[in-house]
């Protein structure tokens, strides 16, 4: 009982980070079509969604997150603890319990995108549209695969992804 209970807080709370993400960044990236936008502002959009499509969202989520934590999801749900139960999310996103060079590649991914984060919300409208619209093509993508990853790993006889447990 208590794994469902972790599984389901894990993966909703996950769900919860990530559609909080596109859904803020979605209202700033509808403010861009409020401009009167030139050949080169579509350019940049139509290749800011293609880039982070392809990094954020297939390399990024697709490739290596998304599998990972799927593994973690399914490892959580027959390895619960107190600790895990409460920081389910955490636990799946690999910020502990989690191999050392996986642990310093997580945190030090969180804060480069902190920082991007800080510097894009410097931009002024509509180059900051453009770039939160990447972001948001990449994290649906990313929303997808978990969704789909993590189906997979609970319903799949050949699930092959590690959870990178130390």
């Amino acid at each position: 009982m208590l794994g469902y209970i972790a599984v389901l807080w894990g993966i909703t709370g996950i769900g919860l980070l990530l559609g909080s993400a596109i859904y803020r960044l979605s209202a700033i990236g509808w403010q861009t079509f409020d401009y009167n936008l030139e050949w080169y502002h579509w350019l940049a959009l139509v290749a800011c969604i293609i880039f982070m499509g392809f990094s954020e969202g297939y390399r990024g989520f697709q490739q290596a997150w998304s599998p990972r934590v799927a593994a973690r999801i399914l490892y959580l749900s027959q390895n619960v603890t107190p600790l895990r139960l409460l920081l389910a999310p955490l636990f799946c996103m690999g910020f502990f319990s989690i191999i050392r060079k996986r642990m310093i590649v997580t945190y030090s991914l969180t804060l480069g995108i902190i920082a991007m984060v800080l510097l894009v919300h410097q931009l002024a409208q509509p180059w900051r549209g453009i770039i939160d619209l990447g972001v948001v093509t990449g994290l649906i993508w990313g929303l997808a695969s978990l969704c789909l990853f993590t189906f997979q790993a609970f319903f799949s006889k050949s699930f092959e992804h590690s959870a990178e447990m130390p």
